[in-house]
């Protein structure tokens, strides 16, 4: 999970870093090297490329995957790197409603409170937090709604599909979207920016491949927590490489947001 998490970070970092390209053109590559890892896999095991019983789930998971990551990425140009990841982690949140609409889910009212904890993180961040943008508060809050759609999704999947084949689906669907949409906001890279941006797939694989074998691995109620390293490591990286300011108000709204979501997560294993 370590390693995952350093994957992700870099991978936040490097989009941080290229703030000058068109938020499509992010999505472009980002899509582009992931996918250049994951099709020949998909070919070799000969895996079904477009799925086999859950294809209007699949595309749901893709449509939403793309709106997630290209807001994630569009508030990136506004908010530091470790806010922006923090905020985005209220999607369990969302995840949880979700699921308690749809899929009949039960939430105790101690998970209602550790929610209500970690919304008022968000609150503090964006009333007292250094430099927060409202329009990257929204940007970043569509984000983690519709990543709480994800994580229902994938649920509502189960193992029908293979993990190779929901990526696919979404990687796919964000390379047509930031392949036309970059039409007319193309910028040349040059010979480094190419790699970076190239680099954003191969980071992003490796994330995913990581964190795949971290839970599987070992207990979830283990593993999940060290997923919130991430943060630690944003806000490392905002303040050294990018000179981000965070003042208490904004650590304080972010130990709220891990707070509650670190024990719900406690909560839920202990339920098991």
């Amino acid at each position: 999970m370590v390693f995952s998490v350093i994957a992700f970070a870099m991978m936040n970092a490097v989009v941080k870093y290229l703030t000058s390209f068109n938020v499509y053109q992010i999505v472009f590559f980002r899509s582009i090297g992931t996918l250049v890892i994951t099709v020949p896999i998909v070919l070799k095991q000969k895996i079904s490329f477009f799925g086999n019983e859950k294809k209007k789930w699949l595309l749901i998971r893709g449509i939403a995957g793309v709106i997630s990551l290209t807001c994630f990425f569009q508030s990136l140009n506004y908010l530091a790197v470790g806010t922006a990841v923090s905020l985005r982690y209220t999607s369990p949140i969302f995840a949880a409603i979700f699921a308690f609409l749809f899929l009949k889910e039960k939430i105790k009212p101690i998970q209602w409170l550790l929610f209500f904890i970690a919304f008022i993180g968000v609150l503090i961040i964006k009333g007292f937090g250094a430099n927060m943008d409202s329009i990257g508060l929204i940007f970043v809050m569509i984000s983690a709604i519709f990543l709480g759609i994800i994580f229902v999704v994938i649920r509502k999947i189960g193992d029908k599909e293979s993990p190779l084949v929901i990526i696919n689906y979404f990687m796919i669907m964000a390379f047509i979207f930031g392949g036309i949409l970059s039409i007319n906001n193309w910028k040349q890279p040059t010979s480094t920016e190419w790699l970076l941006l190239l680099s954003l797939g191969f980071f992003g694989y490796i994330g995913q491949l990581y964190m795949t074998k971290a839970f599987q691995s070992d207990e979830t109620s283990m593993v999940a927590p060290l997923k919130y390293l991430e943060v630690v490591f944003m806000i490392i990286i905002g303040a050294f490489w990018f000179d981000e300011i965070y003042n208490l108000w904004t650590l304080l709204g972010i130990f709220l947001i891990l707070l509650g979501l670190i024990y719900n997560i406690y909560l839920k294993k202990q339920k098991k």
